[in-house]
């Protein structure tokens, strides 16, 4: 018998925001993160994977509702993991931090994580928009730009391996590029 976990959903998610105060274009942002990462995976599907499309969508919406808090991650998986969603939860816990897996081992963490690299505020701008973006963040500390330029390659190569699979480039399947 196959057992399906219960994912957040769209409507949950929205009492969360208004429970944790998260701003609105902070809940764009989360909707945006959700919509791109849903997109991809729907991609990858059609190529034979198989990723839990209402879990990347559920995470994607919840990964910034804590977003006032000062570790927003950690206070973010606390939050869902407290209401029952632990794999929700485990995606929004490393989200800041996330490196991605082999290609082999692709999973629903690796396609919310890319989506937010992508997404700045609530529009899908593409990796060097965004990375653009956080460097020139104020108040960034020391070494921040090296850090920051070593994730865009390794999402660069993420990237490049999952647009092989799709045969097409993800800027692409949002009219960019």
């Amino acid at each position: 018998m196959i057992v399906l976990k219960r994912r957040i959903t769209k409507e949950e998610c929205e009492k969360l925001y208004k429970e944790y105060d998260t701003p609105p274009h902070v809940i764009r942002h989360c909707q945006a993160v959700s919509s791109t990462a849903l997109r991809i995976a729907e991609e990858l599907n059609k190529k034979g994977y198989d990723l839990d499309t209402d879990l990347i969508k559920g995470a994607g919406l919840a990964h910034d509702v804590a977003r006032l808090a000062d570790d927003h991650a950690a206070e973010g998986a606390k939050i869902l993991r407290g209401l029952g969603f632990d794999d929700e939860a485990d995606i929004v816990g490393v989200h800041m931090t996330y490196d991605f897996n082999p290609f082999e081992e692709l999973n629903e963490t690796d396609m919310v994580c890319l989506a937010d690299r992508l997404v700045k505020e609530d529009e899908y701008v593409g990796l060097d928009e965004r990375i653009e973006y956080l460097i020139h963040k104020r108040n960034r500390p020391e070494g921040f730009e090296d850090k920051i330029m070593d994730k865009k390659a390794e999402t660069r190569a993420f990237m490049d391996k999952i647009e092989a699979v799709i045969g097409k480039s993800i800027d692409s399947l949002f009219k960019k590029g």
